[in-house]
Formats: C-alpha cells, structure tokens, sequence
C-alpha cells in the first residue's frame, strides 16, 4: 500500500480492541484465537499503524469488531457513560478533608465504599476579581503551554530512556529544558528524541511554541464557547471540528471520531464505533478551557467537558476530562490549593472507576514517598498493562506529579514529565493546574515563559501567532459571560 493513514484501518485496530477488551473486563479469547491464527498483528507499542501493511486482513478485521464491540462489558455498572448515571454515583455533597485524606494505599483493583467527597462548594471569584482571574487564565494558558513544551522532545520514550537522556547532561532530577548538547552521541541513537518534535522542543532550538494537539484542542474549545455559548451539544463540537480542524491533525480516537463523521455517524456513536481508544487520553487534553470559564463551580465545568468528551470517548476516556475539568474550575478560583483542587476533581468521577482507583493510588504514594522517581516506579510497575497514551496510568500520575510537588510549578511540570507516559499531555495538564494557582504570570519561572515569546503556532484558523495575554482576554470573556 502506498498510503498508511494511521489509527483508522480496520486491520491495525483489531489488536487495540483486543487489549481494551482485556482491560475492560470483555471475553475476546476467541476471536483473539481467530485473529492470532489468521496471522494478524498485535495492537503496535506506540504507533497508528502495523509495522507491515496487511490489507489482506481486512475483511476478517471488519469481522472481528463488530463482534468485538457486541461482547458484554462486565464493569459497566461501576464505570457508566451516561451522564445521568454518572452523576447519580458522584453527586457532590459537603464532606471533610481533602484529596490528602483519600484512600491513596489501595491498589487500581481495589476501591473505596463512595466517592471521595470535597470538602464542600469552591468559592467563586467575587466582585472585583476580574483583574485576579485574567491574571490566573494568563498564567493557566503560559503554564499548559510550557509543560507541553517540556515534554515534547521525549513522547514516546520510556522511563529509562528519558532518565538517561537528562543525566547525560546534568538536568537530573529534571528542573529545566531537555538538550542535545552534551548527550553522547550513542545515547542519543539508543533513545532518539521524539522526531517530529525534536527540532522544536530542546532547549538549543526553542522560538515560541510549537504548533501541539495539547493547544490546539483548547483553542477550538475557545472557539465553541465564543460561537454557541456553554450550552453547546456534542453536534456543535463535531460541527466546529468539520469546519475548523484538518483532519490530519487528530489522533487515535479523535481521528476515528472524525472518520465516522464523515461516514455519516452520528453522536454519541462516534465514539464507539470501531473505536479502540474510546478510554485514551484524547478528552483529558480538552478540557482545560471548561474548567476554566467555572471558576468555583466543578460540577458545571466537569458537566461541560462531559459533552465534549462524548464526541469522542466513553467511561474512564470521559472521566478524564471531567476530573481535569472539576480540578482546574477549583483551582481557578484562588482559594484552594492543590490538594483541595484534586478533591474536587475526583468528586465528579464514579468511585469504583478504575480511573478514580488510579487517580487515588497516585495521590497516597506521592503523598507517602519522598522519592518522586519511586512513585513513577510503583506507577508504571502497577499500571504499565495499559496502553501509555491510556487514560488510566496518566490521569494516577498527573495527580501524582502534583500532589507531590504540592503547587510548586517547575517541581509540577517537570514531575508530569519525568513520569514517562504521554509526556507532553501530563506536563500540559500539570502545568495548567500549576498556573492558576500561582496566579499570575510574573509568578512562573522565566526560564519557562521567555522561550515561547507569547507566541503560539497552530493550524486552527485564526490563531496561529497569537499570543498568550490576547488567549486570556478571550478566555476572561467567556469565563464572566453570564
């Protein structure tokens, strides 16, 4: 074949619905037995598609998925789509304590008799905050920029690689830019960067920041806001994405997603039709602009990211951005702290979800470990079965990335890098979260916010070249619209 058009053939998706069904508790011994034996490839580590083209298999692929996707799920019960079920498990109520106190020592099969509740409503900014807020949304915007930033160069690299590669040039615990110079030249051939991002992402070649599916997701999510308002519907996202995101530059179940649009699919079906990565991370990375415009109210911007989610994403895929969404609208205020902001987070997410279990684990080891390098250990030696752009394993170590650095931003961004997994997505979150509650962008480093010369590169129509304070304007506007 001449053309490889990644994460959408049927025959290199049928080894992800393999996986997935493992992971979500589904039968598939068999037709895995029919796949194996037919000689069909495993789903690839880290890439959209097979090592060899096999269009020979298609047929028995198409097969296959459907069959697939008609086995029963037994963790449907305790991991719902819908969002009626899914409030109806994680109804916020007053409580005590905060994400601290949550049962971080039970293992991701294990879980809690209810959800861990916040200690009660996040206050709104008040009269004369809006100064306050823009300052927090500027500092929200430079911060998710930055970590994306920090991560790019080593996506797709394992824990090992990425230790090895920032030793080489004594930026070990990581505390700055990754670099080539001073990497010996066989390191660099062992654990090559990550090529697309390499020529923009190290420190040597830094000039503003690159075009990154982490950004350009909240600046469609900018654009929905300012052209339906918060009461958008999952049609709206799909009719924003038609009209306004190439094709080419959505990935896993984004692009699947889009594909079944353009076959005629509707939402929600869009995000299960043949569609393997319905739990990876690709809700998680859009959520941030609807945490951002609720300001002290998580359950209305978990609520928001809910519909956009459902485009796209089913059970812990959806729960992602939810808890990304609730955690950010509590951080936004200015009065909670890190630890108070991830309580919110998992008040929105179903309990007994493997993602809440995860997200817990993560929280009780960097909050009993001094050694952050022995949290991503545990992390990855329990949680490593899962795909590394799964929604799972990166939401435990996001949480667990700031949880340890405990509102610290460089220790936030480079703690969600340094943990491996999808790098640039965790350090973007980290760093979003880690830029409200600084609070403004004079409090951010200027090692992290001069390299990208309030710039920002996209293909979303226009936005490329526009700046980080200009961003928060906009987002300020959407975040006061009554």
């Amino acid at each position: 074949m001449n053309l490889r058009l990644t994460w959408v053939q049927p025959e290199d998706l049928v080894g992800h619905e393999i996986r997935q069904a493992v992971e979500d508790g589904r039968d598939a011994r068999a037709l895995a037995a029919r796949w194996a034996a037919a000689g069909g490839p495993p789903a690839p580590e880290t890439a959209g598609a097979s090592a060899t083209a096999r269009p020979d298999l298609r047929p028995l692929a198409d097969s296959l998925l459907d069959d697939l996707s008609a086995l029963p799920t037994p963790l449907s019960a305790r991991e719902p789509t819908a969002l009626a079920d899914i409030q109806a498990a994680t109804t916020p109520r007053p409580g005590s304590g905060d994400a601290r106190d949550a049962p971080g020592n039970q293992g991701p099969g294990g879980g809690a008799s209810g959800p861990v509740r916040a200690p009660g409503p996040v206050g709104a900014p008040g009269v004369g905050e809006d100064d306050a807020l823009r300052d927090r949304l500027h500092a929200a915007w430079l911060g998710r920029a930055a970590g994306c930033l920090l991560g790019k160069p080593v996506e797709k690299l394992g824990l090992h690689a990425i230790r090895a590669l920032a030793r080489a040039t004594g930026n070990w615990p990581l505390s700055t830019w990754f670099t080539a110079r001073g990497v010996p030249p066989e390191l660099l051939a062992a654990h090559p960067w990550n090529r697309r991002s390499a020529a923009t992402s190290l420190a040597e070649n830094i000039d503003g920041m690159p075009e990154d599916d982490d950004l350009n997701y909240p600046l469609l999510n900018l654009l929905l806001l300012q052209r339906h308002g918060r009461g958008f519907s999952t049609a709206d996202v799909a009719r924003l994405w038609l009209d306004e995101l190439p094709a080419g530059r959505t990935f896993t179940a984004e692009r699947v997603a889009y594909r079944n649009l353009l076959d005629g699919i509707e939402p929600p079906l869009t995000a299960v039709h043949r569609n393997p990565f319905r739990e990876w991370i690709g809700a998680q990375i859009r959520a941030d602009v609807h945490g951002w415009t609720h300001p002290g109210d998580p359950v209305a911007a978990a609520e928001q990211a809910y519909r956009d989610a459902a485009l796209t994403h089913t059970a812990n895929g959806v729960y992602g951005a939810m808890f990304v969404a609730a955690t950010l609208a509590a951080a936004a205020t200015g009065t909670a702290d890190v630890h108070r902001s991830l309580a919110e987070g998992l008040a929105v997410v179903p309990p007994r979800s493997r993602l809440a279990q995860a997200v817990r684990r993560g929280i009780g080891l960097a909050r009993d470990t001094p050694d952050f390098d022995t949290v991503a250990d545990r992390l990855h030696t329990e949680l490593g079965g899962y795909h590394w752009v799964h929604a799972v394993p990166n939401a435990a170590l996001l949480a667990a990335a700031l949880t340890h650095a405990d509102g610290d931003f460089t220790r936030s961004i480079c703690a969600a890098v340094s943990g491996g997994w999808d790098t640039d997505s965790n350090g973007a979150t980290a760093g979003s979260v880690a830029g409200l509650l600084a609070g403004h962008p004079d409090r951010l480093p200027e090692r992290w916010t001069s390299p990208l010369k309030n710039r920002l590169a996209t293909s979303v129509p226009s936005f490329d070249g526009i700046g980080f304070d200009t961003l928060a304007e906009l987002t300020h506007l959407e975040a006061v619209r009554p």
